[in-house]
């Protein structure tokens, strides 16, 4: 059973504090409506606390029942929200409306604002992405934190690019790129990729990256598996082989996986060794997401079990 932690305690460091959006996913279908706590770094944040790792979320979210939920949900996993992350007024929500042949039609109401709080002393590593990253007023607080924080802590981007909620495509290019700089490691979908760059072949993605300041990239690329790469050596890891039942949450809980992988590996993580394993852990996890509904990540014991063995080409 999981223990619910309660705020952070100043005089005992954090070991991943994960800023960015908490939203309410709503699903709307013929059968009825269906809610549930999401948002990318949310879902990150449940994942590493799923993995046992000493985890917050900075945020904000509403003194509504929607807030209230997305506490308790997080609370179930052991990690607590920082303070200041719950305010007056309405919880940000996804709307996604299915018709009967399946597709979707999706309307966000999302004001992303960051409190004006911050740890008071840092965590070893800091995630961050998403719309938390790219959607202002906030995303300039995000920045500041990044540029007070990434000289004395890990920090890891992903920016799971939402087309329907940026600007022009300038206009996120350049703020993924002056961020880049600011973090050590950046994971992407193929997606992700091809969007920000579509004139590049995605092979030629992470080395772009790297040039921009990263220390290690990692592109998932669904069912193909993933590529992660520094300035060494790169790994391309194939996915462990998986019923699906949704993709929800599986590049979450790959971000998640390879931060719990980083954080107990250190510098050493960046190693030429360290590439294959972090990328199979991560892809496993993926892997435990798809089989179930819903952004429900691994626990640290189901990481543990035996799946498939993956052969990793290491270059």
């Amino acid at each position: 059973m999981q223990t619910t932690r309660q705020n952070p305690d100043p005089g005992n460091p954090l070991e991943v504090l994960v800023v960015g959006e908490a939203i309410m996913d709503i699903v709307v279908s013929p059968q009825g409506s269906v809610a549930y706590p999401g948002g990318s770094p949310t879902n990150v944040a449940y994942g590493l606390g799923r993995l046992g790792v000493e985890t917050a979320l900075l945020t904000s979210i509403g003194d509504d029942p929607r807030g209230t939920a997305i506490e308790q949900h997080l609370n179930g996993a052991g990690v607590a929200l920082l303070p200041g992350s719950r305010r007056p007024g309405r919880t940000a929500t996804a709307t996604a409306t299915l018709a009967d042949d399946g597709s979707a039609h999706y309307d966000f109401d999302i004001y992303w604002a960051l409190p004006a709080t911050a740890p008071a002393t840092l965590p070893k590593i800091l995630h961050t992405g998403s719309i938390a990253t790219l959607l202002a007023p906030g995303a300039a607080a995000v920045k500041e934190l990044l540029l007070q924080s990434h000289q004395r802590c890990l920090v890891t981007y992903d920016p799971n690019i939402r087309p329907a909620l940026l600007g022009s495509h300038a206009e996120a290019k350049s703020i993924f790129e002056e961020l880049v700089p600011l973090t050590a490691v950046v994971k992407l979908s193929d997606e992700d990729a091809q969007w920000l760059y579509p004139d590049l072949q995605l092979d030629d993605v992470p080395r772009h990256i790297l040039g921009l300041g990263a220390r290690l990239v990692a592109i998932t690329v669904g069912s193909r598996g993933s590529l992660l790469a520094t300035g060494q050596a790169h790994a391309v890891v194939p996915a462990v082989q998986s019923t699906v039942a949704d993709t929800i949450g599986a590049g979450d809980s790959y971000m998640s996986a390879l931060i719990h992988g980083l954080l107990h590996r250190g510098n050493e993580g960046f190693s030429a060794a360290a590439l294959a394993p972090l990328g199979q852990a991560a892809a496993k996890a993926a892997a435990i997401t798809v089989r179930r509904a819903g952004a429900n990540p691994p626990t640290l014991a189901e990481l543990h079990m035996d799946l498939p063995e993956q052969e990793a080409l290491v270059q």
